[in-house]
């Protein structure tokens, strides 16, 4: 399953000892565009920590893996991010034109407008 969307939030680094070591979890954030955007939790772990290097703002396209577990007679689930690609420069959003970039108005055709604002 891929997730399209932008990083709004990271949650703290999470550490612990398992049966095979130590091991780190970061879970972070996404808001998918559309009309009606979702909230989505994803989780990062070990080295694809660093390897991915996760920043508030970034747009990112993401291969997920859903995995559900029972502990105790409840069911919980987690999405995990196995595989993460930055589409674009953090902050995204459309700036201000560039050189090249002609502007949408232009004050000569504002000059000659019949519109009484």
């Amino acid at each position: 399953m891929d997730i399209k969307g932008r990083v709004i939030q990271l949650l703290p680094l999470q550490t612990g000892m398992g049966k095979k070591g130590q091991w780190k979890k970061q879970e972070f954030i996404v808001e998918t565009p559309g009309q009606y955007p979702k909230k989505v939790c994803l989780s990062i772990w070990g080295d694809k920590i660093d390897q991915f290097n996760v920043n508030v703002g970034d747009q990112v396209s993401i291969g997920v893996d859903l995995e559900s577990r029972e502990y105790n007679g409840r069911w919980y689930t987690e999405a995990r991010a196995w595989k993460l690609e930055k589409a674009g420069s953090s902050g995204g959003g459309q700036g201000a034109p560039t050189a090249t970039e002609e502007p949408f108005y232009s004050q000569e055709s504002s000059a000659s407008d019949d519109l009484p604002f």
